[in-house]
């Protein structure tokens, strides 16, 4: 099982969508640097900045984006678990995407503070991005 993985944060809020599975995706959703459309035949889900909602959606949780520091061979078992497995041990609820390369993990905005102390007690490590720091973080 993976474990001390390294993780950042993606700057921002973000938001969750579900639309019908037979939309178009719409043109807000594919803005940012960070953006995840997935279509199944019961839904259309869109992750993307919460800026980018129009006012329709602006209701709803906002989350907070962290980015697992891959790549992570597709050999490698465990790596989600491990990082999502003391997060729902302690009742924070998640939004997980896989890519190609990595997994980002999304939690609600409320969560933020027992995130970042949950990952850190599991040995998990805080990578800043871009001169970010934790006390920035958690003012934002």
């Amino acid at each position: 099982m993976a474990a001390n993985l390294k993780f950042s944060h993606l700057p921002g809020l973000y938001g969750i969508v579900r639309m019908a599975a037979d939309e178009s995706v719409p043109v807000w959703a594919t803005h940012g640097g960070f953006t995840s459309v997935t279509r199944s035949a019961e839904e259309l889900s869109i992750v993307c900045c919460a800026d980018n909602f129009p006012p329709e959606f602006a209701a709803g949780p906002r989350w907070i984006c962290l980015k697992l520091e891959g790549p992570f061979p597709f050999s490698q078992t465990g790596v989600l678990l491990s990082f999502i497995e003391p997060l729902s041990n302690n009742g924070v609820p998640i939004f997980a995407i896989s890519t190609f390369d990595t997994d980002y993990v999304l939690v609600q905005e409320e969560f933020q503070r027992a995130t970042q102390k949950l990952l850190a007690d599991a040995g998990h490590e805080f990578i800043a991005i871009s001169g970010e720091s934790e006390g920035k973080r958690e003012q934002s």
